[in-house]
């Protein structure tokens, strides 16, 4: 899938973060893309299917492609 300028790829945690809230310091966009995670329990159940246990450093592009999927095109 590509947008504009967004690509399904295997993203940093703090980079998708950021992507979705360029205006928050890196540690705040993660707190915010975790919570919005957390909190969306069919994204988390199917996060978790795809091996996601919330300590990765990465998500895979399959990962991206759900998380896109329920929260839209950052």
């Amino acid at each position: 899938m590509v947008t504009d300028s967004f690509r399904i790829r295997e993203y940093g945690r703090t980079e998708l973060a950021l992507a979705y809230s360029p205006t928050l310091s890196d540690s705040a966009a993660w707190r915010r893309l975790n919570r919005w995670i957390e909190h969306n329990a069919a994204l988390s159940d199917e996060l978790h299917q795809l091996g996601y246990d919330g300590s990765q450093r990465t998500f895979t592009p399959r990962m991206v492609a759900r998380i896109v999927f329920y929260l839209g095109i950052p």
